[in-house]
């Protein structure tokens, strides 16, 4: 009781419009891309472009998470997300949302967690890999949870292991779904940074960071006072988003549109 009355409550963020990164940073923040290479190849080009017209700056590329499940190519993002790393070094930047977390749990071969995976979208993930949908569905699901381990590359599961929960830059922080009210970004919890809903997108209050997140998707970018929702459904709605941040500017680059 009293660790929780002593517990320092966070300081409000800078209000949306006056946010700031600082000088000569520029971030791009990419949506939840969840199997869709095909989108992620688009937004990227877009990325460059529009980074080059803008002149030097030291640019960092942030994607929110759910790289993966839903969509047909999968492996694919994993590859070209692998590939953007090696090519930009400490300069990429991997959240881990709550399908990268069950993508890992999965892998070591459980068949409850095989199972759940399956259901929320890791089907399409399996055949991105080595394994024909035919050969699939003559599985059970338990073969299916004893194959699994040995389907996923380690390139891929080492890759996905070194995600983070949290990137901060100036007056913003990244996560994937959201914080948990009332606690400073540092006192997260990764369920929460991962999982969270309802609790943070109906909450009005300043946090001490301006949000940027995924994982509720919504027809466009959400703008609110202490958030910046940008999951805009590329698996079904071909519109992957990105969020472009440099000093107080702020624009979005955007598949489909």
């Amino acid at each position: 009781m009293l660790k929780a009355l002593l517990r320092r409550k966070p300081k409000p963020a800078a209000p949306i419009d006056t946010a700031t990164l600082p000088e000569g940073l520029r971030v791009y923040a990419i949506g939840d891309i969840h199997g869709r290479r095909d989108l992620l190849d688009q937004l990227l080009d877009q990325i460059m472009a529009d980074d080059r017209s803008r002149g030097p700056a030291d640019t960092h590329v942030v994607f929110l998470g759910d790289l993966m499940d839903r969509g047909p190519d999968s492996a694919g993002v994993i590859d070209r997300a692998i590939e953007l790393s090696e090519t930009l070094g400490g300069n990429a930047h991997f959240l881990m949302g709550n399908h990268e977390e069950v993508y890992l749990a999965a892998a070591e071969g459980d068949e409850k967690l095989v199972r759940f995976f399956c259901k929320i979208g890791g089907r399409e993930t399996i055949l991105s890999y080595d394994i024909s949908p035919r050969e699939y569905n003559e599985l059970s699901m338990e073969e299916l949870a004893q194959r699994l381990p040995s389907l996923l590359p380690a390139r891929h599961l080492d890759f996905v292991r070194s995600f983070k929960d949290r990137i901060v830059m100036g007056d913003y922080a990244f996560v994937h779904a959201g914080i948990r009210p009332g606690k400073n970004i540092e006192e997260q919890r990764p369920k929460d940074l991962r999982w969270i809903r309802e609790d943070f997108l109906f909450d009005e209050s300043p946090h001490d960071k301006l949000i940027v997140h995924g994982h509720s998707i919504t027809d466009d970018v959400e703008e609110c006072p202490n958030r910046i929702g940008i999951d805009t459904g590329a698996y079904m709605s071909g519109m992957l988003t990105a969020l472009c941040l440099e000093g107080r500017e702020r624009w979005y680059l955007k598949t489909g549109s």
